[in-house]
């Protein structure tokens, strides 16, 4: 077992913005529960919430909530952080893949895009973290 080090001060600000992302595309997931704010979207975000299938639905929830709780993990310094976000970046991609058949607009392909590469930084740090010994 690697002996157990601290994490250096730019683990911190990284994990930390990363929930941040994450906490918002969970408060992105529950307005579009709500039939009411769904209505108010720009005509793409709308169309492909409305023709989104269920699969793609889950694939949105799991890439989240999924993140948000990776993120929770690694400020609590747990190594079950890195299968967490493993599903998480597994949603991203399963979520992106729909929104570019869906709805192949560059506003929807730059959101999905930039959550690709925040949950591929994400991982990337999880696994990081979890080789040096800063998760337990």
């Amino acid at each position: 077992m690697a002996e157990q080090t601290k994490p250096g001060w730019n683990y911190w600000p990284i994990v930390i913005l990363g929930l941040v992302w994450n906490l918002m595309g969970v408060m992105n997931y529950i307005t579009q529960t709500s039939a009411e704010s769904v209505a108010a979207m720009p005509d793409a975000y709308r169309t492909l919430i409305e023709t989104r299938p269920a699969w793609a639905t889950a694939a949105f929830a799991v890439a989240v909530f999924g993140g948000a709780v990776g993120c929770i993990l690694l400020i609590l310094r747990r190594s079950v952080a890195v299968p967490v976000l493993q599903l998480s970046l597994l949603g991203v991609a399963v979520t992106m893949a729909h929104a570019i058949i869906s709805a192949p607009n560059t506003q929807v392909l730059i959101g999905t895009a930039m959550s690709l590469i925040v949950a591929i930084v994400l991982l990337w740090v999880a696994t990081l973290a979890r080789a040096r010994g800063w998760l337990r």
